[in-house]
């Protein structure tokens, strides 16, 4: 069967794997965008129109964590997570025929930095600091509106992997040698950026600080499986049962690029790169341990549970391009 689907934010690396994805299986796919999308984030009523009649609306809108935070750019991050969603809720809104399902990208970065145990939709603890801020802001714009004919689900997504992924940086380190763990340790905190909530704590994980991830390919088998279920809303932890650490997905990376060796990075190399190459330490730093307690109860089953099978997959088709 043919579902009219709308995606907002397509351009980014999640959104142009489900446009293809589905387009491949026939369906209809639409955008909301800034350049080349078929409704632009400035007309409120194309957006309306859009949606009116869709099947399904997927909402991965929303600047890349991966920069320095200005105050610039905190403020782009939050904006343009918060207010697009709530655009988005406004239109719907305004539909004759809302969409049945709304789904709307998260993040597990929600959770607090976690190295003693997994977080789960039901026990897990909600962190402190910029990022967590923001997930927080973004989850109550989606949840707060009342649309009682659209059911919405928020995935709070670990890394995602796959070709265009934030994965490849890591995979050229790996090919030049630099492939060790990256090890936390202590460094100089402004008071600005302390009171930002932007300053990574020190904590002594020694590079074994937790790395929860999902193939992109169960992202999309996600979102398919929660529209099969209209049982299935709020919160789901998107996340590879198989979780894994820093220092195995560094020696995972360098078996499969056929590095025998990888130097590790320190703290203070850390820090200096990043403001080198204009991001933050915190995205390598901070552990996350997430666990899909709610996919695995409901009886959905990871096609690339484990790391080393699903990096081989990605860079196998890498190398096939």
């Amino acid at each position: 069967m043919t579902r009219r689907i709308v995606i907002a934010g397509a351009s980014g690396f999640i959104g142009r794997y489900l446009a293809e994805r589905y387009r491949s299986a026939g369906h209809s796919v639409q955008t909301i965008g800034r350049r080349g999308a078929d409704a632009d984030w400035t007309d409120p009523a194309a957006i309306t129109r859009l949606l009116d009649g869709a099947d399904l609306l997927v909402n991965l809108s929303g600047k890349s964590v991966n920069c320095r935070y200005t105050a610039a750019n905190r403020a782009e991050i939050l904006r343009s997570r918060v207010q697009t969603t709530r655009q988005l809720a406004d239109a719907i809104a305004a539909c004759q025929s809302p969409p049945p399902l709304w789904v709307n990208s998260s993040t597990a970065t929600i959770y607090r930095h976690a190295d003693d145990r997994a977080m789960t939709e039901s026990t897990g603890e909600i962190g402190t600091g910029f990022s967590v801020g923001i997930a927080t802001a973004w989850e109550r714009a989606f949840f707060a509106p009342e649309l009682p004919g659209t059911r919405r689900v928020a995935l709070r997504m670990a890394i995602v992997l796959g070709d265009g992924s934030a994965l490849l940086p890591l995979v050229n380190l790996a090919r030049f040698g630099l492939g060790g763990p990256q090890r936390d340790g202590r460094w100089f905190g402004t008071a600005r950026r302390r009171a930002a909530g932007t300053f990574h704590e020190y904590r002594p994980t020694a590079g074994r600080q937790r790395f929860s991830w999902v193939h992109i390919d169960d992202v999309g088998n996600i979102i398919d499986f929660v529209a099969a279920h209209p049982e299935v809303s709020g919160v789901l932890n998107v996340s590879a049962p198989g979780a894994s650490d820093n220092t195995e997905l560094m020696e995972t990376l360098r078996r499969l690029v056929r590095m025998p060796i990888g130097l590790p990075t320190t703290r203070w190399m850390l820090e200096l790169g990043s403001a080198a190459i204009r991001t933050e330490t915190e995205l390598v730093l901070k552990s996350r341990w997430v666990a899909p307690e709610r996919l695995t109860g409901l009886g959905y089953r990871f096609e690339h549970p484990e790391l080393e099978p699903a990096l081989r997959d990605i860079l196998t088709e890498r190398a096939s391009r």
